[in-house]
């Protein structure tokens, strides 16, 4: 029987921080299976999902603290996740760009919650555009949508609030 668990780790970026989890994962038999790892205001931080014999769980979670030694401050959270793939035939994709400024992903956030939408995955930067040096709020994102709602309906409701934020939306069905 495997145990999943999901850890969030943070430290001063340095390298080496990576293979010090990995190493202990491995040592207790465990299987790295997902995860969002960055390097963030010069600390690295990061979600990991793996999974391990249940006889080696107690153990794990007993030696994590012992990676503070190696800079890193990590956080357990065990599951009931069962191992199955997700199912991401449903899922939809929305890429956001726009001028970068305060409250985008509370409004898209708020929009999409209203909606009944999930967020399976979100990844954003800000990054400075390459003639004007303005900064530039993107961000990806899968949603999953519950299963009453259609991709127009979400769509349209997203497109007025694009337009009041002056930012651009895509939004398609997931490959």
């Amino acid at each position: 029987m495997a145990r999943a668990l999901v850890l969030t780790v943070i430290g001063h970026d340095r390298p080496g921080l990576v293979e010090a989890l990995a190493d202990l994962i491995a040592n207790h038999e465990g299987n790295w299976d997902e995860s969002r790892m960055a390097r963030l205001a010069g600390h690295f931080a990061g979600v990991v999902q793996i999974h391990l014999p249940e006889h080696q769980a107690e153990a794990f979670m007993t030696a994590l603290p012992s990676l503070a030694d190696q800079g890193l401050s990590v956080s357990v959270v065990d599951s009931d996740w069962t191992l199955v793939d997700v199912d991401h035939r449903n899922s939809l994709q929305l890429e956001l760009v726009g001028q970068d400024r305060p409250g985008i992903v509370r409004e898209i956030s708020r929009k999409l919650a209203g909606l009944g939408v999930s967020m399976q995955d979100l990844r954003t930067v800000v990054e400075c555009a390459p003639m004007s040096g303005e900064r530039i709020f993107r961000a990806e994102a899968e949603l999953v949508p519950p299963p009453q709602t259609s991709f127009e309906h979400i769509r349209a409701a997203l497109e007025p609030l694009a337009d009041d934020m002056m930012i651009d939306i895509t939004l398609k069905p997931c490959e």
